[in-house]
């Protein structure tokens, strides 16, 4: 392993600014900067878009290279069934996906608490700021994928 793919959904390129109480006042290039701090060793891709077919992409890729995936799918994770699919992609190819959020969606609004994507990530990091990253981050250096 080598490199690692950080994935980010809709809105999330507006962090540090967009409803700080929920997300905190640090940027996407702060979450970049601290992820490439904790694995100097690996290439930390950070990624964000606000087109779904863009991160299907991406996640495709993914499938075709192995390249671990930590996922931060935002609005799209819950009702995204593309984004599930291309996930799914990932995993029943042996790969890695981390679902992250930033925020804990059981502790918002109802919508927010069904993913669709859950059931075919490797696992869930959820509510600890951009440490769910670091977390996933962490697990996967841990396990080698």
């Amino acid at each position: 392993m080598s490199s690692v793919l950080v994935l980010n959904g809709p809105n999330l390129g507006r962090l540090g600014t967009r409803e700080p109480e929920v997300y905190g006042a640090e940027t996407l290039e702060d979450l970049a900067r601290q992820l490439r701090e904790d694995a100097p060793d690996l290439r930390i891709d950070v990624r964000q878009t606000d087109t779904e077919g863009e991160l299907i992409a991406w996640l495709h890729g993914a499938a075709d290279s192995g390249a671990p995936v930590i996922l931060n799918a935002g609005a799209w994770t819950h009702y995204s069934y593309a984004l599930r699919d291309a996930v799914s992609l990932v995993t029943t190819a042996g790969g890695v996906v981390i679902e992250v959020h930033i925020s804990n969606p059981h502790a918002r609004e109802e919508f927010r608490h069904t993913s669709v994507i859950t059931a075919v990530s490797t696992g869930v990091i959820a509510g600890f700021g951009f440490e769910s990253y670091r977390l996933a981050l962490a697990y996967i250096r841990r396990n080698g994928r």
